[in-house]
C-alpha cells in the first residue's frame, strides 16, 4: 500500500465454485454482514491506537534528531519552531490519547452502537493527528526521514492509508454530523 509491501495489509483472494456447509457457519446464514460489523467498532480503535503508538515513536525520534543535528552551529533543538514542533506534537498525542480512551470506556459500558460517533470521531482524528506528528519528524530528519534508516516514512504511508482504510474520513464525518444535528442542543453536558 501506497508503494510499501506490507506483509499485513491486504491480500486478493479469489473464491470460485465454494460450498460452506452449515456446520461451519459462524452464526445463521445471511448474518455475515452483521458479524462484520460487530468487529469494526473495536478494529478502528485497534487502528486507533497504532496510530497513537507511531505518533509517540516519531516525536520521540524527532526529539532524539533535534538534539543531535547541529546546523549553523546549534543542535536544531535550539530553534523556536522546532520547540514548536516538539510542544505542540506532545499536546497532540495527549489529547488523541483521550479520545480513544472515552471511545474503548463507552465500547465497554453501552456497547458498539451507542459509541458509533466517538468510534468515526477517534478514527478520523486518530491518523491525521499521527499524520502532523510523524510529517513534522520527517522534517526534522530531513532527507533520512524519506529513507528506510528511520520508520517514519512507513509510518507516513500506514496513516495515510489508514484515512482511507476501515471506511474514508468523508463517511466518518457524514455520521457525525448527522449525530451533531440529531443532538438535543438544549441539554446540558452534565445531564443524562
Amino acid at each position: 500500500m501506497f508503494g510499501y509491501n506490507d506483509r499485513e495489509g491486504p491480500a486478493e483472494i479469489l473464491f470460485e465454485d465454494v460450498e460452506v456447509p452449515r456446520s461451519a457457519l459462524l452464526d445463521g446464514e445471511g448474518d455475515g454482514l452483521a458479524i462484520s460489523r460487530a468487529r469494526l467498532g473495536p478494529g478502528r480503535m485497534h487502528h486507533c491506537m497504532r496510530s497513537i503508538g507511531m505518533a509517540e515513536r516519531a516525536l520521540e525520534l524527532m526529539v532524539r534528531r533535534a538534539a543531535e543535528r547541529v546546523t549553523f552551529g546549534e543542535p536544531l533543538s535550539a530553534r523556536a519552531n522546532i520547540q514548536n514542533w516538539i510542544a505542540e506534537s506532545g499536546i497532540e498525542i495527549e489529547m488523541i490519547r483521550l479520545l480513544p480512551l472515552k471511545t474503548a470506556w463507552l465500547l465497554d459500558t453501552v456497547g458498539n452502537q451507542e459509541a458509533r460517533t466517538e468510534i468515526a470521531a477517534s478514527k478520523v482524528a486518530a491518523p491525521r493527528i499521527a499524520l502532523k506528528v510523524i510529517d513534522r519528524a520527517i522534517q526534522v530528519h530531513g532527507a533520512a526521514g524519506l529513507t528506510e534508516d528511520v520508520p517514519l516514512a512507513a509510518y507516513y504511508a500506514y496513516q495515510r492509508v489508514l484515512r482511507i482504510a476501515d471506511g474514508p474520513d468523508e463517511v466518518h464525518l457524514r455520521s457525525i454530523a448527522r449525530a451533531e444535528t440529531r443532538r438535543d442542543l438544549t441539554r446540558q453536558p452534565w445531564q443524562s
